[in-house]
């Protein structure tokens, strides 16, 4: 089966910097529902789009087409009293942007009274390669297209 819309897309993937270094590899196959449901990142989409179970492709991605540009302003250092006993770097916490819109925010560092939060992603501005191979291809249930990703084994579970 070929890959189109409203079907799910079985990969293993592998993430490097600019220098070569692994940055994320998968442990187990990557499951996402193809087809514009922001799943993936849409150049992947692209590539993948009428491609087969084992189709291997690597894309260089620059960061606006990756994880995006660093913004600067989701970067904020709060008084460490303001936080619940136990706060660690690498922690996650949902707080909202100067926008008022909800954003994570990860633990970047904790000195002295206060912690240093940022709610860029973690592969923000960095260019990117992403190599790919497709492990498998079906079609999507009705509900899986309904709830816009992939229910069972790899994917969302209610």
């Amino acid at each position: 089966m070929k890959i189109d819309k409203d079907t799910v897309v079985t990969l293993n993937f592998r993430v490097t910097d600019a220098q070569g270094r692994v940055v994320e590899q998968s442990r187990e196959p990557m499951v996402y529902l193809h087809g514009g449901y922001d799943n993936t990142l849409p150049r992947i989409e692209a590539a993948l789009d009428g491609r087969e179970p084992g189709y291997r492709v690597s894309l260089d991605l620059q960061p606006a087409d990756a994880f995006g540009e660093r913004d600067e302003r989701l970067v904020r250092t709060i008084p460490k009293r303001d936080f619940p006993p136990g706060v660690k770097v690498g922690g996650q916490l949902e707080g909202r942007n100067d926008d008022g819109v909800p954003q994570v925010f990860t633990v970047m560092k904790i000195k002295g009274d206060t912690v240093h939060l940022d709610g860029n992603h973690p592969h923000a501005g960095k260019a990117l390669r992403f190599d790919l191979q497709v492990v498998g291809v079906r079609a999507a249930t009705d509900e899986e297209i309904a709830h816009r990703h992939v229910h069972g084994a790899g994917g969302h579970h209610h």
